[in-house]
């Protein structure tokens, strides 16, 4: 044999005995896999060796044997829960048996069986292995058979659950700044996933449970200049009283001053005679002249009208509704015809109602001058602003004198015998007038509309005379009195008067 030969051989004897030394090591592998991890593994249908559930070894059990002992243990103690909730200074105590019974074991151990029993051989015999050595306790809650627990939580909820108080306007008017926005209040519910979290928790362990309602607060999302910029002067208005009497001044503006700071809200009526109450001096308000009958007397709140009137056009002006405005029995130099409003107690008053979709504000002042009122709230829309405009019609001719016997003897100091006069007042012509709205948007009116049609009637003069006989040789002195027929009227007469009405009242008269 050729030595060739002799290497050939000896290799190919090699081979054969490294193959044979492969295959003896993986049958040996496979039988200390198989013995190995067949005393490590469990069925897939049955818990691993050192499994516990609630302290109970479930080792072995399939999940319907194990789902069976372990409910039984929950439904036999489950009269010995006890679960307290509490809130604040409020307190809900709830025992097993207030609970309907159920049995929600049965996801859990679902979940508990996949231990061991998912993914690939190795993590399957390295969880296994785990298991074994350190064991698995698991914990199922009391709650999976406590049932009804949401309509409880439910039931708690009503008394806690707040809706939040959105920040309110604060009109301040006597500020620099008038307007301004308080803090507000969030608004207050459970929170249900927090607490059911809380009660699954602490039932884990225990029977008994005590927890705090967790609570969230949910503030209100708002643009404050937004809200602030929504407000804004939809009209002002004043009046004159610069030749009154400190009385009357007072009066007019501590009327007008009840309504300062005074907030109306939307479809809220006010009447003037409930804001201003009585005019009394216990209220503050002094003797000053008043219109009664026709005539001017002294009278407790003289000049009251004069703060009703400023604020009544104030009002028109930013297109308030009015529900009751009355005129005077003679004209106010203050304001031109059919834009009075007389007030007095018990049978006149100056009604309004906000119809606007927000609240109004007004703000009232005063100086030595004249008195001031002011509106605020939404704008107008489109730039809108509004005028008014007095309409003279014509003249109520007035009947002259009255005379009238003081067989009272009312005017005993003026008049005692027959033919002796004394005059109490001046006729006084009347007049017809209306009053008008006109709505303006780019300088031009889009519509008028009539608010007023007043008749200010003429006022007899009356005189009075007494009612003795003169004793004999009795003469009276000469009489100063002077007798005024009826009034008559012509064009001329009414035109002249329409121009003394324009020139002496303030203006808002057109022709």
């Amino acid at each position: 044999m050729s030595k060739g030969l002799k290497t050939k051989t000896k290799a190919k004897h090699s081979g054969f005995y490294w193959g044979i030394g492969i295959a003896i090591f993986a049958v040996a592998l496979l039988l200390f896999c198989q013995f190995f991890f067949v005393d490590n593994l469990s069925p897939n249908d049955t818990f691993l060796k050192g499994t516990t559930i609630n302290g109970i070894d479930v080792s072995g059990m399939t999940k319907q044997q194990a789902e069976n002992v372990v409910s039984y243990s929950l439904l036999s103690s489950r009269s010995d829960v006890k679960l307290t909730l509490t809130y604040q200074d409020l307190k809900w105590t709830f025992t097993g048996n207030d609970f309907e019974v159920i049995n929600e074991v049965e996801p859990v151990l679902t979940n508990v069986l996949k231990i061991g029993h998912e993914g690939n051989f190795i993590k399957r015999y390295k969880d296994a292995n785990e298991i074994k050595k350190n064991g698995l306790a698991v914990q199922v809650s009391y709650k999976t058979v406590l049932g009804g627990l949401e309509d409880k939580i439910e039931m708690i909820a009503l008394a806690i659950d707040k809706h939040g108080e959105k920040p309110q306007v604060i009109f301040d008017p006597n500020a620099e700044k008038m307007f301004t926005l308080s803090e507000g209040k969030n608004a207050i519910c459970v929170d249900r996933g927090k607490l059911y979290s809380l009660i699954d928790e602490a039932l884990q362990n225990e029977k008994e449970a005590v927890i705090e309602i967790p609570i969230l607060e949910i503030p209100f999302e708002i643009d404050e200049d937004e809200i602030l910029n929504a407000i804004t002067l939809r009209s002002s208005f004043s009046t004159n009283y610069s030749s009154s009497s400190d009385a009357r001044k007072n009066n007019v503006s501590r009327a007008l001053n009840s309504f300062n700071g005074k907030v109306i809200m939307p479809g809220e009526q006010v009447s003037f005679n409930n804001v201003t109450g009585a005019r009394t001096a216990e209220n503050g308000y002094k003797q000053a002249n008043i219109i009664l009958n026709g005539a001017y007397v002294k009278g407790s709140g003289g000049g009251v009208c004069q703060a009703s009137t400023t604020l009544y056009n104030a009002l028109i002006l930013a297109d308030i509704e009015i529900l009751e405005a009355n005129h005077h029995s003679l004209p106010a130099s203050y304001v031109p015809l059919s834009f009075d409003a007389m007030v007095s107690e018990g049978y006149s008053d100056l009604v309004f109602i906000n119809n606007l979709t927000a609240p109004i504000y007004i703000k009232t002042y005063y100086d030595n001058d004249n008195v001031y009122a002011e509106i605020y709230g939404q704008p107008f829309e489109n730039g809108e602003t509004i005028k008014t405009r007095a309409e003279f019609i014509k003249v109520l001719p007035h009947q002259g004198d009255k005379i009238i016997q003081d067989t009272k003897g009312e005017y005993a100091d003026k008049v005692i015998y027959k033919g002796e006069y004394y005059r109490v007042k001046y006729p006084r012509e009347g007049y017809e007038s209306k009053g008008y709205i006109q709505y303006i948007v780019n300088g031009e009116v889009v519509e008028e509309k009539e608010i007023r049609h007043d008749y200010y009637w003429p006022q007899e003069g009356i005189i009075v005379e007494g009612v003795e006989e003169l004793g004999e040789g009795m003469t009276l002195p000469e009489n100063d009195v002077k007798f005024i027929p009826p009034q008559k009227i012509t064009t001329t007469t009414t035109e002249t008067v329409r121009a003394k009405i324009e020139k002496e009242r303030p203006s808002a008269y057109n022709p």
